[in-house]
C-alpha cells in the first residue's frame, strides 16, 4: 500500500499546481517534476503540510526554496498557512523524477 498514490482534494491538487512553479535555481526544473514533493494535505481550516525532501541533506537552497514552496501554497485559494515537512525518508534519487524532467535534465533511461 506503501506505493498507493493519494487521492488529492481539488485544493490540494491546486497546491500541487503551484508548486510546479516554484523551479529549482540549480537545476531549471520545478520540484513537483523533480519529484521532491512527497504529499499535500490541507485541512478543513486551510492548514497546509507539505512533506517533502531535498535532492542533498546539504543543499544550500533550503531557506529559498522553503519561502517560495510557502508562497506559492498559501496563494491557492482555501489555505491558510503552509507548514513544510522535510524530510530524508524515502531517500530521493533520480527515479522519483517525472519523464519530462529526465528529458530535460538529459538523463535517458
Amino acid at each position: 500500500m506503501a506505493d498507493e498514490e493519494k487521492q488529492l482534494s481539488p485544493v490540494e491538487d491546486d497546491v500541487m499546481g503551484a508548486l510546479e512553479k516554484v523551479i529549482d535555481p540549480e537545476l531549471g526544473i520545478d520540484l513537483v517534476n523533480l519529484g521532491l514533493i512527497y504529499d499535500v494535505d490541507v485541512d478543513d481550516d486551510g492548514h497546509c503540510t507539505i512533506t517533502m525532501t531535498l535532492t542533498t541533506m546539504g543543499c544550500p537552497l533550503g531557506d529559498f526554496l522553503n519561502d517560495a514552496i510557502t508562497e506559492a501554497a498559501t496563494s491557492v485559494d482555501g489555505v491558510n498557512d503552509c507548514k513544510i515537512n522535510l524530510v530524508w525518508e524515502p531517500v530521493w534519487g533520480i527515479d522519483r523524477m517525472s519523464r519530462f524532467a529526465k528529458i530535460a535534465l538529459g538523463l535517458h533511461e
